[in-house]
């Protein structure tokens, strides 16, 4: 089969922007799905990605298209919009030669647009601007063509026109992806695939989801996985329609899967390159493979302490088809046994704990997402940390670094008053100002604010303050920078002077006291009335920085006095005061497991 006739391209776009419902309108003008099969989102398969709307997990498919007399072959990657996936859509565009690059005509150029525009601009991919959703009755057509063009300095004329919903401009778009696309490159004759996906199956072992860059894969090869260094036999190969349809072999150019047989997903990495054992040492991998990294880390327990074993069981079943998952076992005095997870972002960590609520039927306690710190002691090298007991001793400290991100904000021009403090209250560096387009007949241009800023500043509520400040109107994306030094502090929680490790959390030491003050205000609210006054306290090594008092339980010793001198009645109080003294100092007190999950999930 000649290359000439290949097509492989994908479609990037911010959140709801669109995407799905093109695909679905591709599907049905290229008669790949019939119309009796045909849904809304057929390429989000999963029952959460139909609900919200979004897509997690990207899909190929296959389309044939005729075009002047000629057939050509069209791949697709139906990729996620979300900055969680940044790495799994860099791997797409790896593997593909063109992109759709979708804008909504209401809403304009997003965050995640520009984001993915960069990663698909570093792979030297050709651009295809579309702006969608042209139907809408709110639609402002002119300022996203303006927009558009500021940022890709195409001409106007370059940029389609379609709706997703309605079918309008569809078979344009697809004349145009044929023209304007460059069909697949082949190098040399050596196998060369990457896998920009994988998944596990039940009876099948692993499958990868491959772009065969040259040679070919036939059933029964033999393959290495070349950064991993295993070796497998090919048992199936074959394209999607969206299904998987099986095939002889797959050639330069195409874009397919191969059934390895293996049995652990970790071992078939996205990113990574396969290639024939015999030629693995002659031959170089495809550039750009990195392993993704969990930044977010947080503590998952069943509300069941019994269910502990059955809940690792589950997480592993999901790790076979998210390689990026990481959990290990953890211990709480609060909460039992549990596993500390690591997660791409929030999302990812969102996602993951709704499949084991909806797929294993598991009420979880999830506790506050963390950052993981890199920390160096003398004369060690640096090691990475997810929870506050793994802090060195401070004397034994080099230093403690915390991970930075790079930052997009775009926004209303009118809301950069109350944007601007935000992002200096959560330690961002300002970076620089682009407007998008100029100002519109009501006097509103929009703008992209670049900071690097602390991830532990965006995983809190940075989110939803960006939100407010802006009306609703300003989009976030951010990708991972580097570590950089911090002043990273362990602080404890004291309840009646007694340390509770459970409690104890890794905070930059300007935050210590506003951080303290909101765990011992919770605790305070929590924690019921003993017989003696309860302490509680925040404390960063022997320095209290925050501190509030549980009242003891009063009980009326006079009660049964019913007259007599006042002596009597203050010799009966101060045995009382005493007697709670000596309380106060041998007394334990037991804190209730909602005072927990207040703190841990605050």
């Amino acid at each position: 089969m000649e290359t000439g006739n290949i097509r492989n391209f994908c479609i990037i776009a911010h959140i709801d922007h669109g995407k799905s419902t093109l695909s679905d309108r591709f599907l049905e003008y290229t008669s790949t799905v019939e119309k009796r099969k045909m849904k809304d989102q057929l390429l989000d398969t999963m029952d959460l990605e139909r609900e919200r709307g979004i897509t997690i997990k990207l899909t190929p498919v296959r389309m044939d298209y005729e075009l002047a007399g000629l057939n050509y072959i069209l791949n697709l990657i139906d990729t996620p919009g979300h900055v969680d996936f940044n790495y799994e859509v860099s791997r797409s565009l790896a593997a593909v030669e063109g992109a759709v690059l979708l804008v909504d005509a209401s809403q304009g150029v997003q965050a995640q647009t520009l984001g993915n525009l960069y990663l698909a601009l570093e792979q030297n991919l050709a651009i295809i601007p579309v702006i969608n959703k042209i139907d809408l009755p709110n639609a402002q057509v002119d300022r996203v063509r303006e927009e558009i063009v500021s940022l890709l300095g195409c001409k106007p004329e370059e940029i389609l026109l379609v709706s997703g919903k309605t079918g309008q401009g569809v078979s344009d778009l697809l004349r145009v992806i044929v023209e304007r696309i460059p069909p697949p490159r082949v190098a040399d004759a050596s196998l060369r695939a990457l896998i920009f996906d994988s998944k596990y199956d039940d009876y099948r072992g692993v499958v990868a989801d491959v772009r065969v860059m040259s040679g070919e894969i036939r059933v029964g090869d033999k393959i290495r996985f070349m950064a991993a260094r295993t070796t497998g036999e090919v048992t199936e190969v074959g394209y999607f329609k969206p299904q998987m349809v099986r095939a002889e072999k797959l050639v330069p150019g195409e874009i397919g899967y191969v059934v390895t047989g293996l049995k652990d997903v970790r071992v078939c990495r996205v990113g990574d390159t396969i290639t024939h054992p015999t030629t693995a040492e002659s031959v170089t991998s495809l550039p750009g493979y990195a392993e993704a990294k969990p930044m977010v880390f947080a503590g998952i327990f069943p509300k069941e302490g019994s269910e502990f074993t059955k809940l690792r069981e589950a997480v592993e079943k999901l790790r076979l088809n998210d390689a990026a998952l990481f959990f290990e076992p953890e211990q709480s005095s609060a909460l039992g046994f549990g596993l500390r997870c690591g997660f791409l972002g929030l999302l990812h960590l969102e996602i993951i704990k709704e499949r084991l609520r909806r797929e294993f039927g598991f009420e979880l306690v999830v506790t506050t997402p963390s950052v993981a710190y890199r920390v160096t002691e003398h004369r060690s090298a640096p090691r990475i940390i997810k929870s506050a007991p793994e802090l060195p001793d401070p004397t034994k400290l080099e230093k403690v670094e915390e991970p930075w991100v790079r930052a997009d904000i775009v926004s209303p021009a009118s809301c950069i008053g109350n944007i601007m403090p935000l992002l200096q209250e959560k330690r961002g560096i300002y970076q620089t100002t682009d407007y998008l387009a100029s100002a519109n007949a009501q006097g509103e241009g929009r703008v992209i604010l670049r900071y690097e800023m602390p991830l532990a500043a965006v995983l809190t509520d940075f989110y939803d303050k960006l939100k407010s400040a802006s009306s609703g109107y300003a989009s976030l994306s951010y990708e991972f920078l580097e570590y950089r030094a911090a002043d990273v502090v362990r602080l404890d929680i004291l309840v009646a002077e007694e340390p509770v490790e459970a409690l104890a959390t890794l905070v930059i030491r300007d935050e210590a006291y506003y951080v303290g003050r909101k765990i011992v205000e919770t605790l305070k609210e929590n924690i019921p009335k003993h017989m003696f006054e309860v302490k509680i306290q925040a404390a960063i090594g022997g320095k209290i920085v925050a501190a509030e008092r549980v009242p003891a339980m009063r009980k009326d010793v006079l009660a049964k006095m019913s007259g007599g001198d006042v002596t009597r009645k203050m010799k009966l109080l101060q045995k009382q005061k005493k007697g709670k003294k000596a309380m106060m100092a041998k007394g334990s007190v037991d804190i209730p497991t909602d005072a927990y999950l207040a703190v841990l999930k605050r």
